[in-house]
C-alpha cells in the first residue's frame, strides 16, 4: 500500500510530507474462505486497507508509532485476525545522503 503522509521528526516532514510503503502479513485460519470461495468468510482486504489509511492520515514523530497504531486497529478490527506483521517504510527520507528508505516490521 502507498500512501504520502507527514510522518517525521523534523518539521520540514510534518508540513511537506512524503511517501510511505505499508505492507501486512495477516496470519488467520483461512480454511472456510478456502473451501467456500465466498468473501464473506475471509478478511476484506478493501477493510483492511481503510484500516491502515485511517491510520497513516494521524501524523507522529516516529514510524514506529505509526507501525503500532496499524497493528494494535487492525487486530482490534478483525477479531479472526491471530497476528499480524506490519512493514512500514518511508521512502526518501531526508537523511542528508541518498538514502532509499527507513523501515521498521514489528
Amino acid at each position: 500500500m502507498s500512501f504520502y503522509a507527514h510522518h517525521g521528526c523534523f518539521e520540514a516532514e510534518q508540513i511537506v510530507g512524503t511517501h510511505f510503503s505499508v505492507s501486512l502479513k495477516l496470519y488467520y485460519n483461512a480454511q472456510k474462505a478456502i473451501e467456500s470461495d465466498n468473501i464473506q468468510d475471509a478478511v476484506s482486504y478493501l477493510d483492511v486497507y481503510q484500516v491502515v489509511k485511517q491510520e497513516m492520515e494521524k501524523p507522529s514523530h516516529l514510524i514506529e508509532n505509526v507501525a503500532w497504531r496499524i497493528k494494535q486497529a487492525v487486530m482490534q478490527k478483525f477479531p479472526a485476525i491471530e497476528s499480524v506483521i506490519v512493514k512500514l517504510s518511508k521512502l526518501n527520507p531526508p537523511l542528508g545522503g541518498q538514502v532509499e528508505l527507513v523501515e521498521v516490521e514489528l
